[in-house]
């Protein structure tokens, strides 16, 4: 395994050549290219179902439309949640897939990691998301970096020290929590979640993030479902 701190093959340091984003945790299916510090192209499409069909022509046809084929990429971002757990599986296992298919990095963002860097990223906060059954997703982010375990909570009465050191809450009913625990809020929703997941995957690129590293789903909340009786396929390392 090699840190992405040294160029591969070509001399060309993989965040300085075009890195291709998406994102299917929620209900859309979103998609950014990234080359450099510009981005080049963003798309987003509202679904509640039926990003596994619609993922791979999105990607292709951003791509197309930039003259870009696979084997210009030099990386995968992928949103990795907390969301919907078919959305997510269908991302990450995408992003595996086209990493080992194309020798590239793939770097896993979470949407708390997006939030934060859209509303502020050089401070310290709860970070919330809007979960099923009128519950949240937190975390505490400091200057974008997650700190702990994230959790779900109920925004009307949320446990004391969720707040970790911070001062502001962000997010899904960030009022109701922050009046909760006496803090401030902010009112956000991840916007163009793609866009935000390639420039932060850039950000690791060039500190250093490791190539061989695999993204992994975030779960936050148990499965709806009722767990196969079968046992599951194995995953390989």
């Amino acid at each position: 395994m090699r840190s992405a701190d040294a160029p591969g093959l070509s001399g060309i340091h993989p965040a300085e050549k075009p890195i291709l984003a998406f994102d299917t945790s929620g209900p859309w299916c979103s998609a950014a290219l990234l080359n450099g510090p510009t981005l080049l192209d963003r798309r987003h499409a509202a679904m509640a179902r039926g990003q596994a069909g619609a993922l791979v022509p999105m990607l292709d046809a951003l791509l197309a439309d930039h003259h870009r084929g696979w084997h210009d990429i030099g990386a995968i971002a992928v949103g990795i949640g907390p969301g919907n757990f078919t959305g997510i599986r269908i991302s990450v296992a995408a992003a595996r897939g086209l990493a080992l298919g194309l020798g590239i990095p793939a770097i896993g963002v979470s949407l708390f990691e997006v939030l934060a860097a859209q509303v502020a990223p050089d401070r310290r906060m709860l970070c919330s998301l809007e979960a099923p059954r009128g519950c949240a997703c937190a975390q505490v982010l400091d200057r974008g970096e997650p700190q702990g375990t994230p959790c779900l909570i109920d925004p009307a009465a949320p446990p004391a020290g969720l707040l970790a050191g911070a001062r502001v809450v962000i997010g899904h009913r960030a009022a109701d929590i922050a009046r909760a625990l006496g803090a401030e809020a902010v009112a956000a929703v991840p916007e163009d979640p793609a866009a935000g997941i390639a420039l932060i995957a850039r950000q690791r690129l060039r500190a250093g993030a490791r190539i061989g590293e695999r993204p992994a789903p975030l779960y936050v909340r148990a499965a709806d479902a009722a767990p196969p009786r079968a046992a599951p396929v194995p995953i390989l390392p």
